[in-house]
């Protein structure tokens, strides 16, 4: 049942670490009223201009791909936000590790961090990590660049590098990560992130085990730019058992049964969202972002380790839309097109699907066919206002991403 739990409730990415030393005011999108302006539909200045941005300015460049959309999402912090359901995640494992790992002193072991800016540089966000320049993580397409040199951080483990630098050895980060991508009820382009670090000396680790004092934490290797050290088959197995004690027990007490310099250590992150989905049964990840009092107050627990399965606020029909268009014979990537539908239609599209591709014998041009779901979380939606949106998103692809329209 654990393993069951862990399948469904997080992508865990471990790794041993070294280190060298609005929808606005987050209320549903209402379709109706006047169409979508041309600067709602991207946040893309021309270089030259600059975005304000948490108190901070940042000049624009041909990097810059932030819409209005995701903008509107930074600083709303749902994660601190009490008695919401992703607060609620944080506070359950947060109390966990405290429980759980005790320092000498009778200190929790693992420090929180939580309120970290999501803007981070490109530095941090992948050549910390030792995420090679030309890797595909770090294409335009699949995430939120301020410029070329500053970005919304992808993950948490943005922050790692500086924390380790600082002198911690095990702690938890929290906090709101971004990335473009598909559409539809488990993903979204704001979603929360929790991370958990701990490193361990070397006597530490081999303490305890017999003959300890002669086992090493790493081969005779060299560390470089580009890779770490090669890491002994002892440290890596004591490690790995340990990780996996680490991510049993919390999985356990969720769901029930159901670099630094001579250290060797692991790193995990868990998605809230999908902890909160699996755990209160929440079927649609745009509820997180929804202010309505029916969905907010079944998450007022006078106890954070309080049962409460999610009661379905009205489901109201869909209206479904096709679009169908040209590609352009280069630059396109789904994920623009996706993040166009977002940033026009709001959270009143629940999904976006490819239904058909096709090549032209003779042109050898492709025709890409989506089936956009429109729906409404609160009220009843007129094909009307839909159609007002829907028209909004052609004219838009058309205009930004080049395509040729075929409706």
């Amino acid at each position: 049942m654990v393993c069951s739990a862990l399948r469904r409730a997080a992508h865990v990415r471990a790794y041993l670490v070294r280190t060298a030393s609005s929808v606005s005011g987050g209320h549903w999108h209402s379709a109706s009223g006047s169409r979508p302006a041309a600067s709602e539909s991207a946040a893309r200045g021309a270089p030259g201009s600059a975005v304000e941005l948490l108190g901070q300015s940042y000049p624009q460049d041909d990097y810059s791909n932030l819409s209005q959309k995701v903008l509107s999402r930074v600083g709303r912090n749902l994660h601190n936000q009490r008695h919401h359901p992703l607060w609620l995640m944080k506070e359950r494992v947060k109390a966990h590790f405290y429980k759980q790992y005790v320092g000498r002193s009778g200190t929790p072991l693992f420090s929180v961090y939580d309120d970290f800016s999501p803007v981070v540089t490109t530095w941090q966000n992948f050549d910390s990590l030792l995420i090679p320049a030309d890797h595909p993580s770090r294409k335009k397409g699949d995430n939120y660049y301020l410029n070329r040199t500053h970005m919304l951080r992808g993950h948490t483990s943005a922050h790692q590098w500086d924390l380790l630098r600082a002198g911690l050895d095990a702690f938890l980060v929290v906090g709101d990560v971004y990335r473009r991508d598909q559409i539809d009820a488990q993903h979204y382009p704001v979603f929360h992130q929790l991370e958990a670090v701990r490193l361990f000396s070397r006597h530490q680790l081999f303490a305890g085990v017999p003959d300890g004092e002669s086992l090493q934490l790493f081969e005779q290797s060299s560390r470089s730019a580009h890779k770490q050290e090669t890491h002994t088959m002892e440290a890596v197995k004591l490690v790995e058992f340990d990780l996996k004690q680490t991510l049993t027990r919390l999985v356990t007490h969720l769901f029930g049964d159901a670099g630094a310099q001579d250290k060797i250590g692991w790193a995990f992150g868990l998605g809230l969202e999908r902890l909160a989905m699996v755990l209160y049964d929440i079927p649609d990840i745009r509820l997180f972002w929804s202010e309505d009092e029916r969905f907010l107050k079944q998450f007022r627990l006078a106890d954070i380790n309080q049962k409460v399965k999610f009661q379905p606020l009205s489901k109201y029909p869909a209206v479904i839309n096709d679009i169908s268009f040209w590609l352009p014979s280069e630059n396109y990537t789904e994920n623009d097109f996706y993040d166009l539908v977002r940033t026009i239609g709001g959270d009143l599209v629940e999904k976006v699907d490819l239904i058909d591709t096709f090549e032209h014998p003779k042109t050898r041009k492709t025709s890409h066919c989506y089936r956009i779901t429109y729906r409404h979380m609160e009220r009843t939606l007129s094909q009307r206002e839909v159609g007002r949106v829907h028209q909004a998103v052609q004219e838009a692809a058309v205009r930004l991403l080049a395509v040729e329209g075929r409706f």
